[in-house]
């Protein structure tokens, strides 16, 4: 299973705002502390604040930060809301895609328990619990990301 870069720079970008001790972070600060593009980013932080995972303020004294704690924040549900259900495989999709094996398949329901299994799982952590020294370190230091 491979994520899309913007589900990586979703969690990416919260484990920067959970790591840090400061109160709001700005988006180019945030887009150079992760080296990604800004306007990527953007995206990526809109789609967060729909999913009440952070909060966006515009103007002066704004930029982003996390609503809510850490230990509120489930990785398999906030990767879930970045995937936006993004089929695994094409019979997966809404249309059910064009495989020809669609309705003999037995390899789809397989899939469908290790995709289900792999969210399980994430879902027994929080953000906090991916929060540790050396992120912190990073997170107040100078230094982009390598």
């Amino acid at each position: 299973m491979k994520l899309t870069a913007f589900s990586d720079f979703g969690l990416r970008a919260l484990l920067v705002l959970a790591g840090s001790a400061r109160a709001n972070w700005l988006t180019t600060e945030l887009a150079a502390k992760l080296d990604v593009s800004r306007d990527h980013l953007i995206k990526v932080l809109q789609r967060l604040a729909a999913g009440g995972y952070v909060q966006t303020m515009r103007g002066a004294g704004g930029g982003v930060r996390l609503l809510g704690e850490p230990t509120a924040i489930r990785l398999g549900e906030v990767l879930a809301w970045l995937e936006d259900d993004q089929a695994l495989v094409e019979c997966f999709r809404e249309d059910a895609g064009h495989c020809v094996l669609t309705g003999f398949c037995a390899l789809r329901p397989r899939l469908d328990r290790a995709r289900r299994a792999f969210y399980a799982e994430l879902n027994t952590s929080t953000l906090a619990d991916c929060v540790n020294p050396a992120l912190r370190r990073f997170v107040e230091s100078n230094a982009p990301m390598a």
